[in-house]
């Protein structure tokens, strides 16, 4: 539902929170009473908490795995294809669409066009194929270390992260309708600040908590067990890497799309992974 000239009321918090857990995730919630640019605002806000609820399932389903035996490998593509279906695939189609209009190598105009095709072309497969394998190669590495749980976490609160910082006024939308729209510009400087905060002081808390009690909580290993000061480093190196992704799209395209946001998404969930890997291994 929009908000109207004649709506009879402006967009609450709670109409914020509930479109973006209803517009990130497959979970159930209440349609939100009014979306306008302020339900936006708060739903891009809170996108990281969405991410770290998806990051928890989907620890859930690995952890879950590991302990019934299953061999890290097949353990992290179960982990990593729960959250594929607690988000209907939405970001992964993203970056697909993205990379087959950036790699089009056509005019802004035309690899919008060929981005909101339905098919996948080459680019975008291959993007797919690559990022899928190097998030569960970097989930088994940590995973292997006892350190997997708390790695996607970390990589699905950073990658909804890159959300948040994508819609800050200074970024434009590529187009005048859509979702890009709908979002771009309104994440206020201060409010992407103060979410990023407790993202990197959770995952910092939470790998020190690893390091305190051991991989599963039943092995006193001591404060240096592990590297647990590296995992905030790995939510800066999504937001790194999504933030390169984002200046060539807004150079390409002229903004950001649906699509564009929902690329960010994956790439800056996977480059934290991969810094948790490293730290794993």
């Amino acid at each position: 539902m929009s908000a109207g000239p004649s709506s009879p009321r402006p967009s609450t918090f709670a109409d914020g929170l509930r479109l973006a857990v209803g517009t990130l995730s497959v979970l159930p919630v209440r349609s939100p009473g009014v979306v306008d640019r302020r339900a936006a605002g708060v739903a891009m806000t809170a996108a990281p908490l969405v991410g770290a609820l998806l990051g928890a399932i989907g620890a859930a389903v690995l952890a879950a795995a590991l302990w019934a035996g299953v061999s890290p490998l097949p353990a992290s593509v179960l982990a990593v294809g729960s959250l594929a279906l607690l988000t209907r695939g939405l970001h992964l189609d993203g970056l697909a669409d993205l990379a087959d209009g950036l790699g089009s190598g056509r005019p802004a105009d035309r690899a919008l066009e060929i981005m909101k095709r339905s098919d996948i072309g080459p680019f975008g497969v291959a993007t797919l194929v690559l990022t899928l394998l190097l998030q569960v190669a970097a989930l088994e590495e940590a995973a292997s270390a006892g350190l997997g749980p708390v790695s996607l976490v970390t990589a699905c609160a950073a990658g909804r992260l890159a959300l948040t910082w994508a819609c800050l006024p200074s970024v434009p939308p590529a187009r005048p309708d859509g979702l890009g729209a709908t979002v771009a510009g309104t994440v206020r400087l201060g409010a992407a600040l103060a979410v990023t905060a407790p993202v990197l002081a959770g995952a910092t808390a939470l790998a020190y908590g690893v390091a305190r009690r051991g991989p599963y909580g039943v092995a006193e290993q001591g404060p240096y067990a592990v590297p647990w000061g590296w995992f905030a480093p790995a939510v800066l190196a999504g937001l790194l890497a999504a933030w390169a992704l984002r200046r060539r799209a807004v150079r390409r395209l002229g903004g950001v799309t649906g699509d564009v946001l929902g690329a960010l998404v994956e790439v800056a969930a996977t480059a934290a992974l991969l810094v948790c890997a490293a730290v794993a291994g």
